[in-house]
């Protein structure tokens, strides 16, 4: 492959820089502009204490690549959109790693829904602070087509790329379920975590926190099979498996936006939940309940700061 583009240096954008560029160092850049690109320019990505230097260009610089991770945050995703044109070619392929259901959905309204793999991160417990990025558990990347009984030729590339990196990663056959899978889970831990003010280990033991996360879950679970997802009320227990693999002291990345002032992703959680639930005629009282609270939450921060 001619090289991979990472835009967005949080903490999933850093973790795979960083892989990528161990194994690739040639062939992997992050897309930047402006004072983050002066940040990274000079100082790179530190990831479990270790700096990388990991090339990053400008979004008129660099020329097209094989492979786009997008690794955003929701809000940033209209700019990181015009950021990477000049990084997309006719044989690019872009894979998303951001939490939510629809970002492959806007990215393929822009570059065209043949350049776009399903992606989405599980079981990783990345905490971001001002040093670097830590993690104890890589977790793994789920990608694909929307339906996988037969794997194409650029889901395989991409998924050898990745476990060369190291980048555990595995082809569901309905990667759809598996994104609101993720979608649930999010909803669920991340708003709560965000609220309680909560790592991993307080919510494994906490009755009230898991409570109130799986009764989030649920209202996932009854939007979901409205739509006609394969999800149910029998994913409630494995998400309590991947909760038992997180790091006691991990945070949730919300959680973590909270505690830094920075804008959360309650629209694309809660925010979207709700106006499907109103689409549909189904009642979602808990996360209309978080979403409240959330935006108090960030009501209370006199300047948001952005990614």
């Amino acid at each position: 492959m001619k090289g991979t583009a990472i835009i967005g240096a949080g903490a999933l954008g850093a973790i795979y820089g960083s892989m990528l560029y161990e194994r690739h160092p040639g062939s992997v850049r992050f897309i930047a502009d402006g004072r983050r690109y002066d940040y990274l320019k000079e100082r790179g990505v530190t990831v479990n204490g270790k700096k990388y230097a990991v090339p990053v260009a400008k979004p008129d610089d660099g020329g097209p690549v094989d492979l786009i991770i997008v690794a955003v945050k929701y809000h940033d995703l209209d700019q990181a959109m015009t950021d990477m044109k000049k990084s997309v070619g006719e044989e690019s392929v872009i894979l998303s790693v951001m939490n939510g259901i629809d970002s492959e959905e806007r990215l393929g309204a822009i570059f065209g829904k043949g350049k776009i793999i399903y992606g989405l991160t599980l079981g990783i417990d990345a905490v971001r602070e001002r040093d670097g990025v830590t993690y104890d558990n890589l977790g793994r990347i789920l990608l694909g087509e929307a339906k996988n009984d037969e794997v194409s030729d650029r889901v395989r590339r991409t998924s050898e790329l990745l476990a060369g990196a190291g980048i555990i990663n595995e082809i569901p056959e309905d990667m759809i379920r598996a994104l609101w899978f993720k979608f649930m889970i999010n909803v669920g831990v991340n708003q709560v975590s965000a609220v309680m003010g909560a790592t991993y280990g307080a919510i494994r033991s906490s009755e009230e926190a898991l409570e109130m996360t799986e009764a989030a879950m649920r209202e996932v679970i009854a939007v979901a099979r409205a739509l006609h997802i394969n999800l149910s009320s029998d994913d409630i227990p494995e998400w309590r498996k991947v909760l038992a693999t997180l790091g006691e002291n991990g945070k949730t990345s919300m959680l973590q936006d909270v505690e830094a002032g920075r804008k959360t992703e309650v629209e694309m959680l809660s925010g979207k939940l709700i106006q499907l639930g109103e689409s549909l005629g189904i009642p979602t009282p808990v996360n209309r309940r978080l979403f409240t609270e959330i935006t108090r939450i960030e009501s209370g921060c006199r300047s948001l700061k952005q990614r």
